[in-house]
């Protein structure tokens, strides 16, 4: 039976307990489960319930993508999601290798919704509505931490298509590295909380814990030439803009994952997200300027107007033009 759902994950480890976790859910549930490697990923990588593509069976796939996407980056996960979109998936789960799933990360997953929906809030820090701690996603703009939270009695509630659901994670959330550096850990979250962010309304989601359906896919794309710890913060900002123009909400939940997170280096990171704590506004602003077009049809045209406006604005490479456009080229092949 062809799985409707595939996860996600790049990963150059042998094996962890996030990985041996998924691979074992994935077994029971019917996943397709896609790990993708990268240098220094191990020779005999092997997990039961797997999919491994290591970086020759990446290119022996025949996508362009895999040819000319820089090695060692987080971005050779669209690899992943191009296999993905190849196998039939008709919803893409993506997390990462240090995400230990929960019972409920296996649950049935709707995409319209009934649900408390903000509308032109402009920033809006989401995770006031699940947790009193003062903490923050990763990529909210600094500036904006003091602004209010609209009430959430206030808010309307209505049916809501949501073909983008980030969810949280407990212990170790996703977290830019001045709250890792000035504050306390573990952390987690209110169960049972589900809020879309409308049109008018900004916050960013990462890659960690997020669902995308089939129409969404092509707002997958991870770019590859700018800091690694922003690939999936300005991939967010991109994506939401799209969608919102679509009449599309993007759905943030209770945590379905707990988080084991690998050893980092806090300044590097710190390092690494300077040009989102000066520039994050900065690029959504300038994207809400473009003239694009709603329909599932022109999202192409649409990400290449936006990456075009990143690179004009010094932030983005050159070079991911034309790696956006090889992106494109496969998705034609893969997604039909």
């Amino acid at each position: 039976m062809e799985a409707q759902t595939a996860i996600v994950v790049t990963s150059i480890a042998s094996e962890t307990e996030a990985l041996k976790t998924l691979a074992n859910g994935a077994l029971e549930n019917n996943f397709h489960f896609i790990v993708i490697g990268d240098q220094g990923s191990p020779a005999d990588f092997h997990i039961e319930g797997c999919d491994f593509y290591g970086l020759d069976e990446q290119l022996e796939t025949g996508l362009e993508f895999a040819r000319k996407c820089p090695t060692r980056h987080y971005a050779r996960k669209n690899i992943g999601y191009l296999l993905a979109m190849r196998s039939g998936a008709k919803i893409i789960l993506e997390t990462d290798d240090d995400n230990i799933p929960s019972e409920q990360f296996w649950g049935q997953r709707s995409r319209r919704q009934k649900v408390a929906v903000i509308d032109n809030a402009g920033w809006v820090n989401i995770y006031r509505y699940f947790t009193d701690e003062n903490i923050w996603p990763r990529g909210f703009p600094l500036e904006h931490l003091r602004d209010k939270t609209p009430p959430l009695e206030s808010l309307s509630i209505r049916q809501a298509d949501c073909p983008i659901q980030q969810g949280l994670a407990d212990d170790n959330p996703d977290l830019d590295a001045v709250y890792r550096l000035t504050s306390p850990l573990p952390q987690t979250f209110k169960p049972d909380v589900q809020i879309a962010v409308g049109k008018g309304t900004l916050c960013p989601f990462n890659s960690q814990n997020t669902a995308w359906w089939k129409e969404a896919f092509q707002l997958l794309y991870l770019p590859a030439y700018c800091s690694f710890r922003m690939t999936d913060i300005w991939r967010s900002f991109v994506a939401r803009r799209i969608a919102h123009i679509n009449g599309w909400s993007i759905l943030y939940t209770s945590p379905t994952v707990k988080q084991r997170r690998n050893e980092h280096n806090l300044l590097k990171d710190f390092s690494d997200e300077i040009p989102g704590y000066l520039h994050n506004c900065e690029i959504c602003e300038k994207i809400d300027e473009l003239k694009l077009e709603a329909g599932v049809g022109k999202i192409g045209d649409n990400l290449r107007l936006c990456y075009e406006k990143l690179v004009q604005l010094s932030l983005i490479q050159a070079e991911e033009l034309n790696l956006l456009d090889a992106w494109l080229k496969d998705f034609e092949t893969t997604s039909k």
